[in-house]
């Protein structure tokens, strides 16, 4: 087995460098920040992209949520796995069912887990509270997960 090591200062840097890409809606930006091989999920959105995916993922974020930001709040680091915990906000711009929204920004709790590798974002795995954005939006949860 390979050991890598990071350090909490390092780990807690490139978050936060990626966190400010995702806010400005930066898809090049932030994929500077994830390795080539990265896996983005989002159990709650029952999503999964690996490697060049990550990308197509990323964008299509941004224009589900266009005016997305995220808030880095706190963070505990266990061997090479970062959690990290904070805020989300945006303001959804299409339900996967067609529904209509109501326009409401909505902000939700989020909490994140990271690994990584060559100084870079190698697994994100990211965990916010649908129901509660659904709730705000005037939709159901069920509105905001695209079907499998």
């Amino acid at each position: 087995m390979i050991e890598h090591t990071i350090s909490a200062t390092d780990a807690i840097g490139i978050v936060e460098q990626l966190a400010q890409a995702k806010s400005r809606q930066d898809t090049s930006a932030a994929m500077a920040v994830y390795h080539p091989e990265a896996v983005l999920e989002s159990p709650p959105l029952r999503t999964r992209h690996v490697g060049p995916e990550v990308e197509h993922a990323v964008a299509g974020w941004f224009v589900f949520a266009p005016d997305y930001a995220v808030r880095v709040d706190g963070h505990g680091l266990h061997g090479e796995t970062l959690c990290c915990w904070g805020e989300i906000s945006f303001t959804p711009a299409f339900t996967w069912t067609g529904v209509a929204l109501n326009g409401v920004r909505a902000t939700v709790p989020v909490f994140m887990l990271f690994r990584f590798e060559d100084g870079r974002v190698s697994y994100e795995s990211f965990h916010f509270d649908v129901a509660g954005v659904a709730r705000q939006c005037g939709v159901e949860a069920s509105d905001l997960v695209r079907a499998s």
